[in-house]
């Protein structure tokens, strides 16, 4: 039972990474977009996952300055 719920846990951890690796950029640009030019409702789930978008956005372009200031290779 316990094998069970931890290899669900994981395909949900995974399927986070690659939702998040790959839909950041649109959600930070299409989201503003779809508000102020679309007249799309507000809605407090789609706010919430803009601001995750915008943190993980922020901390890619924190590791990538502080790998240059090191030295060291920016793309692994």
């Amino acid at each position: 039972m316990l094998a069970e719920i931890k290899r669900e846990l994981r395909h949900l951890y995974g399927a986070g990474i690659l939702f998040f690796y790959y839909m950041k950029y649109p959600i930070l640009i299409g989201l503003p977009i779809l508000y102020n030019f679309y007249d799309y409702p507000r809605n407090i789930y789609l706010d919430i996952l803009w601001l995750w978008s915008a943190g993980l956005v922020i901390k890619d372009g924190v590791v990538l300055f502080l790998r240059w200031k090191r030295g060291e290779k920016l793309w692994r």
